[in-house]
């Protein structure tokens, strides 16, 4: 169930995060972390039932010195010395979107809708080149003016940089935007940190009743 956590009085720009908020399949969420965990454990010398099981302690113990945010896979793999470059690689090797969504028409008018009001752009953890393959499988290509990606800063959410990014370029004050995505400590904390709005989502069927609640 969608939770609005905050509007700004005056909305010119929405920021989505994207897997699992622009689509849902928990199959491809999962996948892209099982890949990950795999590919870590095969760098490592560990099986995955290992490997899968050192990262979730390491997760909490990441969680525990970032006041108990939780962090995101990248900066986990990133405590075992793994470099952002080279998760940029393996996301965009290991992962096909288009084997897992489909077109969504719904989503499409959702956004056209949207994007007549505000500025739309995308904030996420995987590289632009993944989220452009995601919005093609979508059918959605051409409606974010704005894409930064895990390589457009080489800095894995939860931080600032990329909203301050977005900001640059979209030319909109932090105090009129709002961040949407399926995580709290990820998507939305630090964007309201900075004075952003912020909406928590369960996945698409959220976003399609955003026009709703948005849209004055």
């Amino acid at each position: 169930m969608m939770k609005i956590f905050k509007l700004p009085k005056e909305i010119k720009a929405l920021i989505f995060d994207m897997d699992l908020t622009l689509y849902s399949n928990d199959e491809y969420g999962q996948y892209q972390v099982d890949c990950l965990v795999e590919k870590l454990g095969n760098t490592m010398g560990r099986s995955f039932e290992e490997m899968n099981l050192e990262v979730k302690e390491a997760r909490k113990k990441l969680a525990m010195s970032g006041n108990g945010r939780q962090p995101s896979l990248a900066n986990v793999l990133t405590s075992y010395g793994i470099s952002m470059e080279e998760i940029v690689r393996w996301r965009n090797e290991l992962f096909e979107p288009e084997r897992y969504v489909g077109e969504d028409k719904k989503l499409k008018e959702t956004l056209e809708k949207l994007s007549k009001f505000f500025v739309l752009g995308v904030v996420t953890n995987n590289p632009v080149l993944v989220a452009n393959k995601t919005f093609a499988a979508l059918g959605i290509s051409g409606l974010f003016p704005i894409v930064i990606g895990l390589d457009t800063c080489m800095t894995s959410k939860p931080h600032r940089i990329q909203f301050e990014k977005f900001i640059e370029l979209s030319g909109c004050e932090a105090e009129t935007c709002v961040s949407i995505g399926d995580r709290y400590d990820i998507d939305l904390a630090i964007p309201m940190e900075m004075g952003m709005g912020g909406i928590l989502v369960d996945g698409v069927e959220d976003v399609y009743e955003l026009p709703l609640k948005v849209i004055m």
